[in-house]
Parts: C-alpha cells; sequence; structure tokens
C-alpha cells in the first residue's frame, strides 16, 4: 500500500496541474510515505533475523568486495560532504549471510554519513589479528554521551531525535546490526566521548576468517 502512495504522490507534486500551494503538503506526505516504508522494512528484517539463531545459508562472503560497493553509495549519500579514508584487507573473506553482513555494514557505514556534520572524517576498516576478522568504522564528529552508549541498539533509540528524523533514520539500524552480528558469533563494541567522535567495531571469532589465496586453491584442487 504504501508503495502505491508513493507512486501517486510523487508525479503530482512534479504535475504542471498541481497548484503551487499543493506541492509542500505533497512533499511532506511523499516524504513521510518513504519514512514509513523504510520503517516497515527494517522491522520485517528484524523480525526475519529473530526467526533463527543462525542464517540458513552460509559462505565465504567476499567483505572487500561488498565494502567497495557499501563506500560508494556512502559517497552519493555523503554527496561531498564528508571525507573517506579506508584499510581494507583485500584478501580477508569471511564465513556467512552475505545478504545480512551487507545490510549490518552498510547500517554502520550510512549511519556515520547521516549523524555526523559536514566535513566529518569517516575512515572504514577491515583486518584480522588474534582475535578474529574485526570490521571498523570510525569518525572524527561530535561524539556521543556516555548515558546513551548502552542504548544504542535498543529498537527506536535516537540520541539526536530532530537530526534522526531530518536524516530519515529509522531508529532500527543498529538493532539490526546487533541482530546479525548474534547471528555471526560476532559482537558489537561502541566506543565514544563527547567531541573526541565515535568507533562502532564488529569481531567476529577466528574460525570465520579466511584468505582469499586459501579459497583460490581449495578451488583449483
Amino acid at each position: 500500500p504504501l508503495t502505491v502512495i508513493a507512486g501517486f504522490l510523487e508525479p503530482l507534486i512534479d504535475a504542471p496541474a498541481t497548484p503551487a500551494n499543493h506541492r509542500r503538503p505533497l512533499t511532506l506526505m511523499h516524504n513521510q510515505t518513504e519514512r514509513m516504508r523504510s520503517i516497515i522494512e527494517d522491522l520485517l528484517t528484524l523480525s526475519r533475523l529473530d526467526m533463527s539463531d543462525q542464517p540458513e545459508e552460509q559462505q565465504a562472503v567476499d567483505v572487500p568486495d561488498e565494502l567497495h560497493l557499501i563506500l560508494q553509495e556512502a559517497r552519493t549519500l555523503s554527496n561531498g560532504q564528508h571525507r573517506f579514508a579506508t584499510d581494507i584487507d583485500d584478501a580477508l573473506l569471511l564465513l556467512g549471510s552475505q545478504p545480512e553482513l551487507h545490510s549490518a555494514f552498510s547500517n554502520l557505514i550510512f549511519n556515520a554519513v547521516k549523524h555526523t556534520p559536514e566535513g566529518t572524517r569517516i575512515r572504514i576498516g577491515w583486518h584480522a589479528d588474534r582475535s578474529g576478522p574485526c570490521f571498523s568504522v570510525e569518525d572524527d564528529g561530535p561524539g556521543i554521551a556516555p548515558e546513551h552508549l548502552p542504548r544504542l541498539t535498543e529498537r527506536f533509540y535516537r540520541v539526536d531525535r530532530a537530526r534522526s528524523r531530518e536524516s530519515g533514520g529509522t531508529g532500527l539500524g543498529l538493532a539490526i546490526v546487533k541482530h546479525v552480528l548474534n547471528r555471526h558469533e560476532g559482537r558489537l563494541t561502541i566506543s565514544s566521548e563527547p567531541g573526541q567522535g565515535a568507533m562502532f567495531s564488529c569481531r567476529f571469532p577466528p574460525a570465520r576468517g579466511s584468505c582469499r589465496d586459501e579459497m583460490d586453491v581449495l578451488a583449483v584442487g
């Protein structure tokens, strides 16, 4: 139903016969319809994640390729207002569900774009150490007050409600991230101080990581 409503509103906004004083309310209606559709889609995603403890189908996901695709979208979303830096191990793969991991990583990167001001530097990392594979998103934005940190993964919880509404956020992104990580035996850590930026890190067990070269050898064998 929301798709149909949005489909009718969009041409009405631009139609020559639409009175000028009707364009603003029609635009507001269209924006709120799209926002409600996003909320419903995120709720459906959470519902699907709640149905089982782990993904039904798992494979060696090409995380570097996923991150490069997400970064292209993030730069479009930023429209030149943010500075991006990357430290990505192009040989590091991760056992899991490609759609779920894409959803979790894109939520964290897009959040950094949506919730930090113009000029913010956003750094995306993907590497492995003794603790296992780790994905991180770090920014030098305004940071988050400590009282908010324990509640950030709650559904519909927002640090800045006005900014979230302006950016089109649903308040469900971090809840989705947490669910995806739980299904991949991972954990989300958040570190931030006011005025010092923020870092969101996703850590996975060592057994879930693999090297692209190893997979190539197995494929040849």
